[in-house]
């Protein structure tokens, strides 16, 4: 049976946005995670609900891609709360180089925010009344972070862990030749906690973590015995992602778009597909597995923002 902390309050997204994750004390209220900054208006108002006139203290980021902290500068506008991000993706938030980020490098956005502390595996963070472990995770991300209640034993994922997968090991596809080294060891490492609850950075909380955990390192054998599959993927997921913000595309632009954005070249390096089989490729695959349709000559998400 799935029990959360009293104090802990999820508020489930879709897959445009990541979750975001509400923790109070005494003091007021922490944030987990911003969401994407073009669902900003849907985050302001669901996390003014949740704080119901309490003050926004803190906000924390698990990892800087722009669903998790795509609504960070407006939230420090509107709540003047403090901000705390992961130590490795301090310099990058100091350069803010879109390409470094993933933003413009992948047709995303985020505006550009600052922060007030960092922290690091083996610190422990004090939200909602409870201590919560740092825990490195890289493998997605090779800067994202985990919050582990041992008293709780319940974990805080981001993108290292869903119930069903993990998060495109995107570093893997770029060059960083120990990332399928890192993702497993971040998978082991869940492994050993014993967690009785995980909360995904997308996706539903959920309590089958050994399940969970045997899909999840299934679908990294089969990254590491052919790559090929890991880039299919990707680009699968980069199209979805951006027909969630776009709501629509229209089919014979398609081919255009796929040329305009850099991140689906350094994909294709390991498919080596033209653009016009990319996009074949990708519209047949995306319309057999149900997540996109083609309304009157525009392809559309059918997966929930």
């Amino acid at each position: 049976m799935l029990k959360l902390p009293a104090a802990l309050r999820v508020l489930e997204r879709g897959w445009l946005s990541s979750n975001n994750i509400l923790l109070r004390d005494a003091r007021g209220f922490t944030l987990i995670d911003s969401g994407y900054g073009a669902h900003l208006p849907q985050t302001l108002a669901l996390v003014e609900h949740a704080l119901a006139g309490a003050p926004l203290e803190r906000l924390v980021n698990t990892h800087c891609h722009s669903d998790h902290m795509g609504g960070n500068a407006e939230i420090q506008r509107r709540y003047r709360c403090r901000t705390s991000i992961p130590a490795g993706e301090a310099p990058l938030i100091d350069a803010w180089n879109e390409t470094d980020l993933v933003l413009s490098f992948a047709d995303q956005r985020a505006e550009r925010f600052a922060y007030d502390d960092s922290f690091g595996s083996d610190d422990v963070l004090r939200m909602g009344g409870l201590d919560w472990q740092v825990l490195a995770a890289p493998g997605h991300d090779p800067h994202a972070a985990m919050f582990w209640s041992p008293d709780e034993r319940v974990l805080i994922s981001g993108d290292a862990l869903w119930e069903n997968g993990f998060g495109v090991i995107f570093p893997a596809l770029f060059g960083r030749a120990q990332a399928f080294a890192e993702t497993r060891a971040t998978l082991d490492a869940i492994a050993a906690l014993g967690a009785r609850t995980v909360i995904p950075g997308h996706g539903r909380p959920f309590i089958g973590v050994d399940a969970a955990l045997e899909r999840a390192f299934g679908r990294l054998r089969a990254y590491e015995t052919d790559m090929t599959r890991l880039a299919r993927h990707a680009a699968k997921v980069m199209l979805t992602f951006a027909l969630l913000e776009k709501r629509e595309l229209p089919l014979e632009r398609l081919p255009a778009y796929i040329e305009s954005v850099p991140i689906f070249a350094a994909i294709n390096r390991w498919l080596e597909m033209s653009t016009a089989e990319l996009a074949t490729f990708l519209v047949e695959d995306l319309e057999r597995a149900g997540a996109i349709a083609l309304e009157n000559g525009k392809l559309v998400p059918l997966v929930t923002a």
